[in-house]
C-alpha cells in the first residue's frame, strides 16, 4: 500500500509539473477565505487536475523571537515531529510513511511553517495528524535530547563549508543588534544549553491561531474542507496577549564601511559577501528590483557572473540578491575566489557595482532581463504545493491578487528611465558591508583596504555584533 501511494504521488506531481502555463495567461486561480472565532485565517483553493492536496501552515514563530537563545525557534519546529498527543513519534512516522505523505516543519527568521502534501483520499487522515502536530505536541525529552545533538554536530559541520554560514555572519554585520541579525540555526553553545522547557515556552507563547494561517490547494470541495477545518482547528486556544512585533523596531543601518574577517585557517580559498541595506517585501518597487538585479547578478548571463567567471576566471559563480522580510531586507554580492586572487576577485565586484551606476543599463539588456523574469514567473506557481506556499506568503506579507494577476503588466510598464532610477535609489555605493571567510594571515591586508576590520574564528559561535 504505502510503496503504491508514492509512486501515485510520484506520477502525480511529474503530471502536475508538465502542465505549465505561459506568462501572457496565468491569474492566480479563484480562491476563498475565512477565519476562525479564535483568529485563525484560512484560504482554500480548489485545483482537481490531480488528486493531491497541500498544506501550508505560517506562524508569527521565528528566530527574531529566540531573544539570547539562538536556534531555539528552529528546534521547537523540528520538535513538533517528535510527537503528539494521539501521537507518539513511532506511530506518527509510521502513519505518515503507511500514507506516502510528506510533513515538514521549519522556522525562518521570521516566521515558522508546517507544509505537507498527500493524496485526497487520505484528508481526513492527515489533516488530523496536521492538527495534532501543531495544537497537541508533547515535545518528548529522550527525542529532543537526540534532536539538540544532531543539531550541534550539524552546526560543527556547517562550518568545515564558508558558503553554508556566511549568509549568518552577514545579517550578524549589517543588521547588529536589530533582531534581524538573529541567527537561525542557531550556536554549539546555545542550543547546547536549551532545555525541552525553553521549547514548551516557546510554544506557548507563539505557537497560537491569532497570526497564523491555513493555506490549502488541491482536489477537495471547498464547502466540505471549510466544515473539515473549522471543527478541527476551532478548539486552538486563541492567546489573549498582543505580541509585540519585535522585526517592526527601526533598523539602525551601518554607517561606514565595516570588513569581518572570519579565520579559516586551512582555507584554500576566500568566500565573500558584498552589500548593504535592502528593501521589504512590500516595497512598491519590488518587482522592478528583481528586473533590475537579474540583470546585474540574479541570473547565469548576469553583469556579474561575465565579469568575475567569464571573463576573468577569477571564479566559478558570481551573483547578488535581495533578501526580503516585512520590515526590511538586505542587498548582497557574493561569490569565492582562491586565496591569492581575493584582492582582485573583491576589486572586479566592485568594479562591476560601479560601472552599474556609473554606466546604467541599456535598452537590450533590459529587455532581456524582463523576458528572462517572466518567463520565470509561471513555474514557480504550478503545484499545489507552490500555490499553497504562494497564499502563505500573500498571508504573511499582506499581498493582494495583484501581485499576480499584474506581474507581466508589471514587468512591461518598467523603461529605461525608471530602471536607471532603481539602480540609483536600491544598489548601494557607499556603507558597504563585507564579509570574508579565508585564511586570516593572508587576506587580513588586503580586508584591511575596504573598511574597519573586525576578526574573529569559524570555530567561534556566531554572534551580533555591536
Amino acid at each position: 500500500m504505502k510503496n503504491t501511494n508514492q509512486k501515485l504521488l510520484l506520477v502525480l506531481f511529474i503530471l502536475t509539473i508538465s502542465c505549465t502555463l505561459s506568462a501572457q495567461s496565468f491569474k492566480l486561480p479563484s480562491y476563498s477565505s475565512f477565519k476562525l472565532a479564535n483568529g485563525l485565517t484560512v484560504s482554500l483553493m480548489e485545483q482537481h487536475d490531480v488528486p493531491i492536496i497541500s498544506v501550508s501552515a505560517i506562524l508569527p514563530a521565528g528566530a527574531i523571537y529566540d531573544n539570547e537563545k539562538a536556534g531555539l525557534a528552529s528546534i521547537t519546529a523540528m520538535a513538533l515531529k517528535h510527537g503528539t498527543k494521539n501521537f507518539p513519534k513511532v506511530k506518527l512516522d509510521e502513519e505518515l510513511d503507511f500514507l506516502g505523505a510528506n510533513l515538514n516543519t521549519y522556522a525562518t527568521k521570521e516566521f515558522a511553517g508546517l507544509s505537507s502534501d498527500f493524496a485526497s483520499k487520505d484528508q481526513s487522515k492527515v489533516l488530523t495528524i496536521i492538527k495534532e502536530v501543531l495544537l497537541n505536541p508533547t515535545f518528548d525529552t529522550a527525542e529532543f535530547e537526540k534532536e539538540k545533538s544532531r543539531l550541534i554536530v550539524t552546526l560543527g559541520q556547517q562550518k568545515e563549508s564558508p558558503r553554508s554560514v556566511i549568509g549568518a555572519y552577514f545579517d550578524t554585520l549589517l543588521f547588529g543588534n536589530h533582531v534581524y541579525g538573529n541567527v537561525v540555526s542557531g550556536n554549539k553553545t546555545t542550543v547546547g544549553n536549551l532545555t525541552v522547557k525553553d521549547i514548551k515556552d516557546f510554544y506557548k507563547s507563539n505557537y497560537n491561531p491569532n497570526e497564523a494561517s491555513i493555506n490549502i490547494v488541491g482536489d477537495f470541495k471547498s464547502s466540505e474542507m471549510k466544515a473539515t477545518i473549522t471543527k478541527l482547528f476551532s478548539t486552538w486556544e486563541k492567546s489573549n496577549v498582543n505580541m509585540d512585533n519585535l522585526a517592526s523596531k527601526p533598523i539602525s543601518p551601518p554607517l561606514y564601511n565595516n570588513v569581518l574577517l572570519v579565520n579559516k585557517e586551512d582555507a584554500k580559498e576566500t568566500t565573500f559577501y558584498i552589500g548593504a541595506s535592502g528593501v521589504s517585501r512590500n516595497n512598491p518597487d519590488f518587482i522592478a528590483i528583481e528586473v533590475v538585479n537579474t540583470l546585474f547578478g540574479g541570473r547565469f548571463t548576469s553583469m556579474l557572473n561575465d565579469e568575475l567567471r567569464v571573463n576573468s576566471g577569477l571564479t566559478y559563480g558570481a551573483g547578488s540578491r535581495f533578501n526580503n522580510f516585512k520590515y526590511g531586507g538586505s542587498f548582497y554580492i557574493s561569490t569565492f575566489t582562491a586565496s591569492k586572487t581575493t584582492e582582485a576577485a573583491i576589486d572586479k565586484a566592485l568594479e562591476v557595482l560601479n560601472k552599474l551606476h556609473s554606466t546604467g543599463i541599456d535598452e537590450k539588456a533590459l529587455t532581456s532581463a524582463k523576458n528572462y523574469v517572466k518567463g520565470q514567473f509561471p513555474p514557480d506557481y504550478e503545484t499545489t504545493e507552490q500555490l499553497a506556499g504562494l497564499l502563505s506568503q500573500m498571508f504573511w506579507y499582506n499581498l493582494d491578487q495583484s501581485f499576480i494577476n499584474n506581474f507581466e503588466k508589471n514587468v512591461d510598464s518598467l523603461n529605461l528611465t525608471k530602471a536607471n532610477q532603481i539602480i540609483a535609489n536600491y544598489f548601494p555605493k557607499d556603507k558597504l558591508q563585507f564579509v570574508l571567510i579565508g585564511k586570516a594571515d593572508e587576506i587580513k591586508k588586503i580586508a584591511e583596504k575596504y573598511g574597519k576590520v573586525q576578526e574573529v574564528e569559524i570555530a567561534d559561535d556566531i554572534n551580533k555584533m555591536k
